[in-house]
């Protein structure tokens, strides 16, 4: 497999590239709720990713335009994005300079960041969110904002991400819209159909989107165990798994902007989707088991802000989310037999109040503070029944099977900030803020304060350094802290909820460096305690392995990362990123195995764009990526690497584009986990699949575009 990843980053040095932009993110595995305890590594709603922890590295345009303005980068992603294949606001983030995209999920020099729109913050969870960023089109972006520390006052702590959508201003009334279409195989196949339209006025403006997303999904897993038990017995297990399965999701959005006069705006936005998922599974070898099950979720949120001339910005958004579903299960292992069928359903209702005011004080001085009230409830339940009894189960009953779960639980966060800003010439800036929260819940009543420093020096035009001081907290999602127990695949793998569950609290110093506007470096560490992630422990009372979240003591990285482009006249425009990664993780309590471990791993992503032609526009660009291996808790991360290849076409003056692209060529891109460490011993052997696809876009109107925001839905099921 090694020789793979040294012929992918030949390809890319000797030849022409397509861009892994068209990475398809099947609806199959978006909606995926009830695969297989292995499905880790494949986006499982209620699994984590094995390597979600990994920082990911991401390539910058050749001569990309970036400028510091009181601690944050500010980029024309426009013209970084402009010889690329990319059609989508959620692609154009993944090409800024350090943001990778690891299963699923964008990190920015190592770790997680929050995406917004025209600096608003939303309650859509980070799924949601990413969503919504695929059916936005990249002709819409302005600008691209990113803080590796988020000032209190974008009510977001850590990294962030700003992307500022054109805004057209008075003049005479015109519309703008896109069509968009993919088709996409991954063993079976999958579509995406999208349509987007605005108006734009003198003084009244509004957006609309819709996006389709359909399709089937297949996969394939080999398990293989040796199972200690604390009786001295030890169980070989052998599995092979099948899954199929069908979804449909539609996405919808509607937004109003109202210019009462200047920097005096009313605005209103409506995000909602509907989707459905049912899938099959098929387990054979000492497990013998049938699973069927169906989903369905449902998302609304509206959000309302209002803008002044003189600072004051005040807000409300509503959220509501639902997503029952249902399993029949049929397992049979050594002897034992589980037979039932259940059902379960999370709803959480949240609002959010924030009032928030900034002062320009004179003399490169600038005051902001304000208050953020979140509060939600969250409804959910589970029910098993018998299905040869033909009744459900009940608290004190054995019949083999969970006893029942129904909660009621209310979540309050009041967060208090203030903070200031100060330009020391053209040179030096700092921006320094605290932020003071109260967080509630029926198991936590605690204060916790959140310091922010951000200083920038620019010695001369084009370089920039940036020394960054932060502090976050993560919260768990809603599902994880329920007190139930889920199966997955079949009746060896159960998952945990963890009603005593920490949020993790996170400190991190970064330092950043950019060289004639277009070579980034970067060095940063954290610190998180608490933190937590679902892992895989076999019990030693029983055959069954358990996956649960659990709080680690902490963890720790260091790292490096370089970000360098460089071309060859207009023919070949080439970006090498490079990650190198001290990583630390000790647990103390885990189960009966407390672990302590470290190790150094490194990334490298090399992509080249090749410009075949100009008229017509034909460019190839080819992307590969090689990354050694890694851990996460106790499991060991073997190796991957993918090449991935794209040719687009652009036609009738720009208004179509045409892409083709075939992604994971060698099919060498999914990790293959396991554990060997005390008594575990597991393998999980997830196959791979390479992907190809085609897209089509088409503008018309003009379009002229405009600006949106997001949600956050990060923590729902």
């Amino acid at each position: 497999m090694r020789s793979y990843y040294y012929l992918s980053l030949m390809l890319c040095a000797l030849s022409a590239g397509v861009s892994a932009q068209e990475i398809t993110k099947s609806m199959d595995i978006e909606s995926e709720r009830t695969l297989s305890a292995d499905s880790i590594i494949t986006q499982d709603k209620q699994l984590d990713s094995l390597y979600q922890s990994l920082p990911e590295i991401m390539i910058t345009g050749q001569r990309p335009i970036v400028k510091a303005e009181q601690g944050k980068l500010v980029y024309d992603l426009p013209r970084l994005i402009g010889n690329l294949p990319v059609d989508n606001a959620y692609d154009a983030v993944k090409e800024l300079p350090g943001v990778t995209e690891m299963n699923g999920g964008l990190m920015l020099a190592g770790q997680g960041v929050t995406v917004i729109l025209d600096g608003k913050v939303t309650t859509m969870s980070t799924e949601q969110l990413y969503s919504l960023l695929k059916s936005i089109p990249s002709s819409r972006i302005e600008k691209a904002e990113v803080m590796y520390n988020a000032p209190a006052r974008y009510q977001v702590r850590g990294a962030l991400i700003n992307i500022t959508l054109k805004q057209s201003a008075g003049g005479p009334s015109s519309w703008q819209g896109e069509l968009y279409g993919k088709y996409n195989q991954k063993h079976y196949e999958s579509f995406n159909e999208r349509a987007s339209l605005i108006y734009n006025g003198n003084k009244f403006s509004a957006d609309f989107l819709y996006s389709h997303n359909h399709g089937r999904g297949y996969s394939l897993t080999d398990k293989e165990a040796m199972h200690s038990l604390a009786d001295g017995s030890v169980h070989h297990i052998t599995t092979d798994e099948m899954g199929r399965s069908r979804s449909h999701t539609h996405s919808f959005r509607v937004g109003a902007d109202y210019n009462i006069a200047k920097d005096h705006q009313l605005s209103f936005v409506y995000n909602g989707s509907y989707s459905t998922y049912h899938s099959l599974m098929d387990i054979y070898g000492t497990q013998q088991s049938n699973t069927r099950s169906s989903s369905t979720d449902w998302l609304h949120n509206g959000r309302l802000d209002y803008r002044t001339p003189f600072g004051l910005k005040v807000g409300a958004e509503l959220t509501y989310y639902r997503s029952p579903s249902d399993q029949l299960l049929h397992s049979s292992m050594q002897g034992e037999e589980l037979a039932f069928y259940t059902e379960d359903c999370q709803r959480i209702n949240r609002w959010k109040f924030f009032l928030a005011q900034e002062h320009n004080l004179g003399r490169g001085w600038g005051l902001n503070y304000g208050a953020v009230y979140t509060t939600s409830i969250d409804h959910s339940y589970q029910y098993y029944y018998d299905t040869e009894k033909g009744a459900g189960t009940k608290a004190g009953v054995s019949t083999g099977i969970p006893d029942n779960m129904q909660s009621r639980r209310r979540e309050q966060t009041l967060n208090f900030y203030a903070g200031f800003n100060k330009s020391f010439g053209d040179k030096l800036s700092l921006d320094a803020s605290l932020a003071v929260e109260h967080y509630k819940t029926p198991v936590w009543n605690q204060w916790d304060w959140y310091p922010t420093i951000n200083l920038s020096y620019m010695p001369a035009p084009g370089y920039v350094w940036q020394l960054a001081l932060s502090s976050d907290k993560d919260y768990p999602d809603y599902w994880a802290v329920q007190d139930a127990i889920s199966y997955l695949g079949g009746g060896y793998s159960e998952i945990h909820g963890n009603p005593f569950l920490k949020p993790a609290q996170e400190y991190q110093l970064q330092l950043t460096h950019i060289l004639k506007s277009k070579y980034i470096f970067s060095a940063w560490f954290n610190h998180t305690k608490d933190y937590s992630v679902q892992t895989l422990y076999q019990s030693s009372e029983r055959l069954v392995e358990i996956y649960k979240h659990l709080n680690f003591n902490y963890q720790q990285q260091a790292g490096l990362q370089a970000s360098i482009p460089f071309d060859i006249k207009q023919l070949l425009n080439s970006r090498l990123t490079l990650i190198g990664v001290w990583h630390h993780e000790k647990d103390e309590d885990f189960w009966d195995i407390p672990f302590n471990r470290n190790i150094c791993y490194g990334i490298a992503v090399l992509t080249n764009t090749f410009t075949l032609s100009k008229k017509p526009d034909l460019k190839l660009t080819l992307t590969g990526m090689a990354r050694s291996k890694a851990t996460q808790g106790i499991y060991d991360l073997p190796s991957s690497g993918y090449v991935n290849a794209a040719l687009r076409y652009g036609f009738a003056k720009g208004k179509a584009i045409l892409n083709l692209y075939c992604n994971d060529i060698f099919e060498t891109g999914q990790i293959k986990p396991r554990i060997r460490f005390g008594t575990q011993n597991v393998t999980n052997d997830y196959t791979c699949f390479r992907e190809i696809g085609v897209s089509f876009t088409y503008k018309f109107g003009g379009y002229r575009e405009k600006k949106r925001e997001e949600v956050d839905r990060s923590r729902f099921k």
